[in-house]
């Protein structure tokens, strides 16, 4: 995303499940319902269990969002001032949970590593 790079459907696709389930895990519960159309939907937060019909609390966004907020391109009260994001319910501020992953340091990246190493 950042690069300019167009990544293929299945790319996406499989980026924002695994991203869902790291939401799921990082924020356990059933209280709030995430949808990202076509990808998927997970529910996360502590609160009370939702069971039938629409939840009270949902967030829907579209892929390439999500991901720019998992991986912290875009705050979430950024995207849903834009209208990049909607939520509805008293438990769907999802801003504790984001980004969901965490910057590379410089050693993770191309090139780094050890500066004394030879």
């Amino acid at each position: 995303m950042a690069t300019g790079a167009v990544p293929d459907r299945a790319e996406v696709r499989d980026a924002v499940r695994a991203l869902l389930a790291r939401l799921r895990e990082r924020a356990p519960g059933r209280s709030v319902e995430v949808r990202v159309p076509p990808y998927g939907a997970v529910q996360c937060v502590a609160g009370p269990r939702h069971t039938r019909g629409t939840p009270p609390n949902v967030v829907e966004t579209d892929p390439e969002t999500f991901l720019r907020l998992a991986v912290g391109e875009l705050r979430f009260p950024d995207a849903v001032a834009a209208g990049r994001v909607r939520a509805s319910g008293v438990r769907a501020d999802l801003t504790p949970y984001f980004p969901l992953l965490e910057p590379a340091r410089p050693t993770d990246a191309p090139g780094g590593g050890d500066p004394g190493a030879t």
